[in-house]
């Protein structure tokens, strides 16, 4: 009924959408923030406005309904899975990181399903804090970890190191040293635009004190990048894992330049609501724990 309440933002609208009388539905609502204390939606002439106190408990509500949702599924497969976890992460983790710790989830005795959400991390946060995933698996920079954000918790996995990366041909691969200057002036293959991947490169030219460069090629997958890459399209950033994922220095189609100052490495870390204890999150972290051995 609150959620109702808030997507129509009026009484007369929502008692349509629950086939109730207006008078009902008011006096309902009238219960509902007796119990609570305090008013949960301002009356006025436009209709219904969620107050503070109201989009606290409106948030809580849409969680509420999400793991009701999550239970009966859960119930309804018990015979056969132990339960589903719901695991965030943007493509070159899923990638290149998660199928140990997938293949340790499924291949149980009683085994759990897993549903995998591949987006970019705002996306996959927002989904985290409406209830839609478990956990999120995410690079951070170090500096978002220590200042936190409002009810999640975070815990440090491993670090990653990010290579500037270019075609085995180009020129700058044999340079002893290339500053962010000099690299300013070639032809980029960049992750999205307002992405993790993007930041972390603009930052890199901002600390070095020139602009960063529009790039050619933009690409929400690292190892797509390195295919461009390698065919010689731009140069890019990409976490050294993708690179030995695909085995692209193996194989010679690129190479490692070698910058000063290098691109700083970002924390991988587990990311989960605050509140009370969720299961699944707890078998999530037993086998990330099986694969990364840390004590998490």
């Amino acid at each position: 009924m609150l959620q109702v309440l808030q997507t129509t933002g009026s009484l007369r609208a929502a008692s349509q959408a629950l086939n109730l009388t207006q008078p009902a539905l008011s006096k309902a609502l009238s219960e509902i923030e007796s119990a609570f204390g305090f008013a949960l939606f301002l009356r006025t002439a436009r209709g219904l406005t969620p107050t503070a106190q109201g989009d606290v408990v409106l948030r809580g509500a849409a969680l509420l309904l999400e793991e009701l949702t999550h239970l009966r599924a859960d119930a309804l497969t018990a015979d056969r899975y132990a339960a589903k976890i719901r695991i965030g992460a943007p493509p070159f983790v899923a990638q290149t990181y998660l199928s140990g710790v997938i293949a340790k989830l499924v291949n149980q005795e009683i085994p759990i399903r897993v549903q995998l959400m591949e987006e970019r991390v705002p996306a996959l946060l927002r989904a985290l804090q409406h209830g839609e995933i478990d956990a999120l698996i995410t690079t951070f920079p170090l500096q978002m970890l220590e200042s936190g954000a409002g009810a999640l918790q975070y815990v440090k996995l491993f670090e990653v190191q990010f290579a500037v990366v270019a075609s085995a041909k180009h020129p700058l691969v044999r340079s002893r040293s290339v500053d962010w200057t000099r690299l300013s002036r070639e032809r980029w293959v960049m992750p999205a635009e307002g992405s993790m991947g993007r930041k972390l490169i603009e930052d890199c030219f901002t600390h070095a004190g020139v602009p960063a460069p529009l790039p050619v090629i933009e690409s929400t997958s690292p190892t797509t990048s390195v295919q461009f890459v390698a065919a010689g399209l731009g140069i890019g950033i990409v976490p050294d894992m993708a690179l030995l994922h695909r085995g692209a220095l193996q194989a010679g189609s690129v190479k490692q330049i070698r910058v000063r100052p290098e691109p700083p490495s970002s924390v991988v870390a587990l990311i989960f609501r605050e509140g009370a204890f969720n299961p699944r999150v707890a078998l999530l972290k037993e086998a990330l724990v099986q694969i990364y051995r840390h004590d998490l």
